[in-house]
C-alpha cells in the first residue's frame, strides 16, 4: 500500500534491528522501500541490506555533506547503477547549511561532485535523488547546466519554497515529503504540499531521522511513513488510500520498480 521512497536501513541505528523493522513495515502496510546510499564506502552495506529482500531497492552516490570520503568517478557510478537492484543515483546535490567558515565559492568541490552524479544519471538512465539545503538556487542552476531535465529524479525531504518546488516540477522532477510535514512549525511547507500536482508527489521517512508526529525526537523507521501519508491526504482532501495509491504509482514510475496491483487501484 505504501512505499517509503527514502530511508537509510544500512545506518547502524537501523541495521541492527532490520528483522524487527521489516516486520513493523509489513504490519503498517509499507510494502516497499528505497534504501539510500550516502558514501561509496557505505555502498556495499546498502547493497547487502537490499539483496535478500525483493521489496527493497538501493541507490548509489555520495551525499553532498560528506567530506574526506572516496569521490566516485563517472564510470564507477555508471557501473554500479547497472545493477538491477540499484534504482537511482544519489543522494546527491548541494548543502551550504554548514559552511564552517568557508564561502559558497569554496564549495566548488560539492558542485563538481554534483555534476559527476548528474552525468552518471544521464549515462545510466537512472534518476537522481536530490538533497538541497540552503542551496536551492545553485542546485537548480547546476541541474539546468548539466541537462538534469533529461535525467529526472526527486527532490527528497523537501523543505524549500513554492517557487523552488514549482521549478523542480517544471524540470520534470518529483517532490518528496518527510515527517517534517507533520511538525507544528511546518505551516509553509504544508501550503506547498497542498498545491503541487498529485502526480509529482512522493512520501518518505528519511529514517533514522525526522520521525513524524507523534514520534518526533524518536528513532524513525519506514513503518512511520503512513503518518506522512495521512498528513498529506488531509492537506489534499482525499483518503489515505487514494494518497497511498497515487504516491506508490509515482514511485514505481520514477524508479522503475515492479508494479503491485493494488498501487493502481486508485479510488
Amino acid at each position: 500500500m505504501f512505499i517509503d521512497s527514502h530511508c537509510h536501513l544500512s545506518f547502524p541505528e537501523l541495521r541492527g534491528q532490520l528483522d524487527d523493522i521489516l516486520a513493523k513495515m509489513a504490519e503498517a502496510q509499507v510494502d516497499r522501500a528505497i534504501c539510500i546510499c550516502t558514501t561509496m564506502e557505505e555502498y556495499p552495506a546498502v547493497r547487502a541490506v537490499v539483496d535478500p529482500h525483493p521489496h527493497l531497492w538501493a541507490t548509489v552516490g555520495v551525499h553532498p555533506d560528506n567530506e574526506d570520503v572516496h569521490e566516485p568517478t563517472l564510470d564507477e557510478l555508471v557501473l554500479a547503477a547497472a545493477d538491477p537492484k540499484i534504482v537511482a543515483i544519489g543522494e546527491t546535490g548541494l548543502d551550504y547549511y554548514r559552511l564552517n567558515g568557508r564561502s559558497i565559492a569554496d564549495m566548488e568541490w560539492q558542485r563538481e561532485r554534483f555534476r559527476t552524479h548528474i552525468r552518471a544519471s544521464r549515462a545510466s538512465g537512472k534518476p537522481l535523488v536530490i538533497h538541497t539545503r540552503s542551496a536551492a538556487e545553485d542546485t537548480l542552476r547546476v541541474l539546468r547546466e548539466e541537462g538534469g531535465e533529461a535525467a529526472g529524479g526527486v527532490f527528497h525531504c523537501f523543505t524549500e519554497t513554492m517557487d523552488v518546488a514549482q521549478a523542480a516540477v517544471d524540470m520534470g522532477f518529483y517532490v518528496s515529503f518527510s515527517g517534517i510535514l507533520t511538525f507544528k512549525n511546518a505551516g509553509d511547507l504544508r501550503e506547498v504540499a497542498s498545491r503541487l500536482p498529485l502526480d509529482r508527489l512522493l512520501i518518505e521517512t528519511d529514517s533514522p531521522y525526522l520521525a513524524p508526529m507523534p514520534h518526533r525526537g524518536k528513532l524513525n523507521n519506514p513503518s512511520y511513513v503512513p503518518l506522512v501519508a495521512k498528513q498529506l491526504a488531509e492537506l489534499r482532501g482525499c483518503t489515505i488510500e487514494h494518497l497511498a495509491a497515487v504516491t506508490s504509482a509515482n514511485c514505481e514510475r520514477l524508479f522503475g520498480i515492479p508494479v503491485m496491483a493494488e498501487s493502481h487501484a486508485i479510488p
